[in-house]
């Protein structure tokens, strides 16, 4: 492990802070906001962060793909769409990363064209420095300097770690012991 980027601790003060925010922008919304959690890594987040937030709202999820293993593609796939009606609603897009912007870009217009009332995106990790496409982010719990891979708490190498309560930077040697745990597994998620 190269570093801990955001321990337990700290990763439940940006959940606070964050979830101040989150309630003061939707207090007064005349339809009940949803927040949507982009599955599977905004998982542990956005269950961390509805308990400061504290106004009504509905959760729902979608699902999208964009990686094939570790390896970006150009390509994103819808796998689940939202179950609630969005018509004049505000929705609240939760992410874990935000990097090079695509995969949020795509979800911002498919949840547009539900006819949202407002779409806002909230994500634990802003990667700017890996961004390509601009994407509006109304709030950030932590911004990432430079290029890193990161795992832990929610963010996963191909599923593995997505539970660990806080993030670390992953080096050679830890993807080397990840590999060995899906190669004794014999089937690697893809």
């Amino acid at each position: 492990m190269k570093g801990m980027l955001l321990n337990e601790q700290q990763i439940k003060e940006i959940c606070q802070r964050v979830g101040k925010e989150i309630s003061l922008k939707l207090k007064g919304e005349e339809k009940i906001p949803l927040l949507v959690g982009v599955m599977k890594g905004s998982l542990n987040f956005m269950i961390e962060l509805m308990k400061y937030i504290d106004v009504s709202f509905y959760t729902d999820y979608i699902q999208i793909s964009s990686y094939f293993g570790t390896q970006r593609t150009n390509t994103v796939r819808l796998l689940k769409d939202i179950s609630y009606d969005c018509t004049d609603r505000t929705i609240v897009i939760i992410e874990d990363i935000v990097d090079t912007g695509h995969s949020m870009n795509f979800l911002i217009d498919h949840i547009k064209r539900h006819r949202a009332k407002n779409v806002y995106v909230c994500t634990l990790i802003d990667k700017a420095v890996a961004r390509e496409v601009e994407v509006p982010i109304d709030f950030t719990g932590y911004v990432l300097e430079r290029n890193r891979f990161l795992i832990g708490f929610g963010l996963d190498y191909y599923e593995l770690e997505r539970n660990l309560p806080y993030i670390y930077e992953a080096d050679e040697e830890d993807v080397k012991r990840l590999d060995k745990v899906l190669d004794k597994d014999g089937n690697r998620y893809e």
